[in-house]
């Protein structure tokens, strides 16, 4: 089945529900990463809890994993108060294209509704991750982001939204005519073709090239980007680098260990906020563009004073255009969890 794009009110009321209220039964909420799966039952109407990570290299199917978190003491023992789960929704970092999803970054691949028989759910809505992160943008509260640059969002005005992590996820919110809903973007768009900004990032697309007959955006702007970046630059510098992972080239930058790695995040920050900078000029992102995925929140400040904003808003005739318009980073720990919850509820119709 497909699933149509979700809209939801421009004025969110469901966070405001009852605190105490309670679904008829629980419903699982799950955000699936190329590399962990994040689960969660909603007890009631903005009540999320027994939030657990599992990691997908862990379990053979995504069934596996959905079965090991039922199974999971504390989420037993709800369960066991409550009934079991009817309504379930599942975000996703792939395209859902129909009924059969094959994951881009990860070797899991299912049938929507043959799972949904299989875990005996009623309802099993699935839809891309950033579909679903775009749809809590309205929800997130001021201790949930921080803004980098200046600019001022303006209301009812279109949203942007990227972030990397294993991958590159891009979406939006587009305002509805009537001034009273938004549309989530199901969007591809960390598959666009990677485009320098200048000498070094020209260098490291040939470089690039060396392994990629195709190099998209997501290729440098996720966790092996990253890797990519640091073994093009020791190639450009002509330095013997080490063989880092990701997590490691971030962590000697923000420990100052290692000028190559705080070169390599450096560009990285710049890379980013040349795609962001192109999605604000495409979508007309006038109410602002959020930093999602799990690579910029672990930045800290050291994204903050980055070339980040100066590059966003390099854009020659443009550059006063985006200027004015916010760019914020998510800090919130499971944002997904409340567009998809959203998504669920407009699903059911409560």
């Amino acid at each position: 089945m497909t699933v149509a794009p979700a809209s939801i009110a421009l004025q969110p009321t469901y966070a405001s529900s009852n605190a105490t209220a309670e679904h008829a039964s629980p419903r699982l909420l799950a955000d699936i990463g190329g590399t962990n799966a994040r689960f969660a039952l909603e007890l009631g109407p903005g009540r999320i809890a027994h939030i657990e990570v599992l990691a997908c290299a862990g379990y053979p199917t995504l069934a596996d994993a959905l079965r090991a978190y039922l199974a999971l003491p504390g989420v037993a023992e709800a369960m066991a108060g409550t009934g079991t789960v009817r309504h379930a929704a599942i975000a996703i970092a792939n395209p859902v294209m129909g009924d059969m999803v094959r994951m881009t970054n990860h070797h899991w691949e299912f049938s929507i509704e043959a799972l949904r028989r299989e875990c005996g759910f009623d309802t099993f809505v699935v839809v891309n991750d950033f579909e679903a992160l775009a749809m809590a943008l309205p929800w997130l509260l001021d201790g949930d982001k921080v803004q980098v640059g200046g600019g001022a969002a303006v209301a009812g005005a279109p949203i942007g939204l990227l972030g990397a992590g294993t991958g590159l996820g891009v979406s939006g919110l587009i305002p509805a005519p009537d001034g009273k809903s938004w549309t989530a973007l199901r969007s591809e768009g960390g598959h666009v073709s990677f485009s320098p900004a200048n000498q070094t990032e020209v260098a490291i697309l040939q470089y690039a090239w060396r392994e990629f007959e195709h190099v998209s955006a997501e290729r440098l702007l996720s966790g092996a980007g990253v890797e990519l970046i640091y073994r093009a630059l020791a190639d450009v510098r002509g330095l013997g680098g080490e063989a880092l992972d990701a997590p490691e080239i971030s962590r000697r930058a923000l420990a100052g260990e290692c000028a190559l790695c705080d070169e390599v995040v450096e560009t990285f920050c710049g890379m980013l906020g040349t795609v962001a900078g192109n999605l604000a000029v495409t979508l007309g992102s006038q109410g602002g563009v959020y930093i999602g995925g799990g690579i910029v929140p672990r930045l800290g400040e050291r994204f903050e004073r980055s070339c980040f904003r100066r590059r966003f808003e390099q854009k020659g005739r443009f550059a006063a255009y985006l200027a004015a318009v916010p760019t914020y980073v998510i800090t919130a720990d499971y944002p997904a969890f409340l567009g998809v919850s959203a998504i669920l509820a407009e699903r059911l119709g409560v």
